[in-house]
């Protein structure tokens, strides 16, 4: 692994306002974190029962995304330069790497909490695409020099409140199908989710918005964000989930192998009735004597 002075060496940045040395090392640190946390996600993955691995395999996608995003970033790769505003025509490293990383990791966090509640499907496809919203609109907002920004920053904020909504209010309100051991497992997660995605549009405000602190310091803010958003986040959900009863949710990871029967077991399907064996016709031509 490359350390943070080679990388920036090596990909030397093209904006005035920069990633730092220091600030390369810090983000190699947080890329070994998150690629620890795919390796144990995964482990963790194959040791439980196939048709019971749904919301670990949502772990390794989140964990799978970070770890790419934290390599980019680390290598000093993945930004580009945009004129700051308030700052004359200095130029500052946008890093949309990060939200390549967010556009896939909120949705998929989201469906995770969601999956576990009463929730219909469309409540559920409305609340993934206003998590998409608000990444959408943080990456528009900072990729604008003008005072333009703060219009994508308010549609962010606006979806993001929705996404509160939803995960505080209405899908509580829903009947949980595993019972109340689900519902306070919710209640602790979407609370502590709901908690940290507060932080994300006051850091972007201070970063990619407002350019008050330096880009060394919006990693550090955006990598503690991801590592409580991420790995920290989802062992805690996985272990609040460790005991619960896919039947009762009506989940299962898919398609999975009953090595116990000839074929396979898809959920919601009835084997078929076994067909009884009909004897040959033979024409009366050629019956014996």
């Amino acid at each position: 692994m490359a350390g943070g002075n080679q990388a920036v060496n090596l990909n030397p940045p093209y904006a005035q306002e920069h990633l730092s040395t220091n600030g390369s090392d810090w983000l190699w640190t947080v890329f070994s974190i998150m690629g620890l946390g795919t390796l144990l996600a995964a482990v963790a993955t194959i040791m439980r029962p196939r048709g019971t691995r749904l919301f670990h395999q949502l772990a390794v996608i989140v964990l799978t995304t970070s770890s790419i995003a934290y390599f980019s970033m680390a290598s000093d790769l993945g930004a580009t330069p945009i004129t700051a505003e308030f700052r004359g025509d200095e130029t500052r490293q946008i890093w949309y790497v990060r939200y390549i990383q967010w556009f896939i990791n909120f949705p998929t966090i989201i469906l995770g909490l969601l999956l576990a509640t009463g929730l219909p499907l469309s409540d559920i496809v409305t609340t993934l695409f206003m998590s998409v919203v608000v990444v959408v609109s943080g990456l528009v907002g900072a990729l604008v020099h003008s005072t333009y920004k703060w219009g994508y920053y308010t549609f962010g904020c606006v979806a993001l409140i929705y996404l509160w909504y939803v995960l505080l209010w209405h899908a509580p309100a829903s009947s949980f199908a595993a019972g109340g051991v689900v519902r306070r497992g919710y209640y602790l997660a979407t609370g502590y989710f709901s908690f940290i995605l507060i932080t994300y549009p006051i850091c972007w405000a201070c970063a990619e918005g407002g350019n008050v602190i330096t880009v060394t310091s919006e990693m550090i803010w955006y990598g503690i964000l991801d590592i409580l958003a991420g790995p920290v986040f989802l062992a805690c959900f996985l272990w609040t989930l460790r005991g619960i009863d896919y039947n009762a949710l009506g989940l299962h990871s898919g398609k999975f192998v009953d090595h116990g029967a000839a074929g396979s077991a898809v959920r919601g399907e009835k084997g078929a009735a076994p067909v009884a064996e009909v004897p040959p016709v033979i024409p009366a031509g050629e019956q014996a004597a």
